[in-house]
């Protein structure tokens, strides 16, 4: 096989994974007319149709599915004998691509980056960090990084610190004309900004003290789902924030942030890294999973 035919097969196993000939070109790193054209003239030379095209939505015909199931498999056996080269080198080399939750990523991700590409100049990382439910394998991304160990079949997860847990917080401002709550029935008596997931519905601030385990659907003007939007408004007086407490602590540590109900807020479930159980590991990812794994 011609090194062109390689390329369009692997321009159709992209398209074809992702239902998206933008999606295809980022992660090849080139256009979407260059994916086209590639498509286009691999559908030339075997003389059948692989991809149903709308101007909305692209699908496979049954042709090109048969060929996909075939190629998946092909195209991992590829990636796993080029990983094998690793172990002729001193550090891994290649991609990993990671999707991480925005609200967590900084604190997850970003004091392990520095670290591990100074320990692995020849690694190349790419984070996507978006609250959107990703699912890891149809987008491209070799693991993901979510709380709790609710994982589809087929998924491994691996514990990964740090543990992080939430906060109340409010400025000195807006506590001058109210106490700071005690317990959780008190916030009942305040004005508070409503956490969002990003589908828009809305989740309680959760409190657990000695075995007792409450939640608490708290009212007010303001509903968000960014933590960034909610410190800002926390800062300006608006109202108290349920935010994680590492994105809070600089605000609290200078005065500008006042914390309660600590004692009323447990760490949340661990945090966990997770990939495809079927597929080969490359030594990229087995680095970026040594510089998360828990300890213990």
């Amino acid at each position: 096989m011609r090194t062109t035919d390689l390329s369009e097969l692997a321009a159709f196993d992209a398209v074809a994974r992702h239902r998206s000939f933008r999606k295809a070109s980022e992660e090849r790193g080139v256009t979407a007319s260059a994916i086209s054209h590639a498509v286009s003239n691999l559908e030339a030379r075997v003389g059948v149709r692989l991809l149903n095209r709308t101007t909305r939505s692209v699908s496979l015909t049954d042709a090109g599915a048969m060929l996909l199931a075939q190629l998946s498999p092909a195209f991992g056996d590829i990636g796993a004998a080029l990983d094998t080269l690793n172990r002729f080198r001193d550090t891994p080399f290649g991609k990993v691509r990671i999707n991480a939750p925005n609200s967590i990523a900084p604190f997850v991700l970003g004091p392990m980056i520095g670290p591990l590409l100074t320990a692995n100049p020849n690694l190349e990382l790419e984070i996507i960090a978006t609250d959107r439910l990703v699912d890891i394998v149809d987008e491209g991304f070799d693991a993901g990084i979510r709380l709790g160990e609710s994982l589809r079949d087929g998924m491994t997860a691996v514990k990964i610190e740090p543990r992080l847990r939430f906060a109340v917080v409010g400025s000195p401002a807006y506590f001058q004309h109210r106490p700071l709550p005690t317990k959780p029935a008190d916030l009942m008596q305040h004005v508070c900004i409503r956490n969002l997931y990003p589908s828009g519905v809305g989740y309680p601030w959760s409190f657990t003290r000695d075995g007792e385990e409450t939640d608490v659907n708290v009212k007010g003007p303001l509903a968000l789902h960014d933590h960034e939007l909610m410190i800002e408004a926390a800062l300006a007086g608006v109202a108290l924030a349920y935010v994680w407490e590492d994105r809070a602590r600089p605000y609290v540590d200078s005065g500008r942030l006042l914390s309660c109900l600590t004692d009323w807020i447990a760490p949340e479930d661990w945090l966990y890294l997770y990939y495809p159980t079927r597929r080969y590991i490359s030594a990229g990812l087995r680095a970026v999973i040594q510089a998360l794994r828990a300890g213990g």
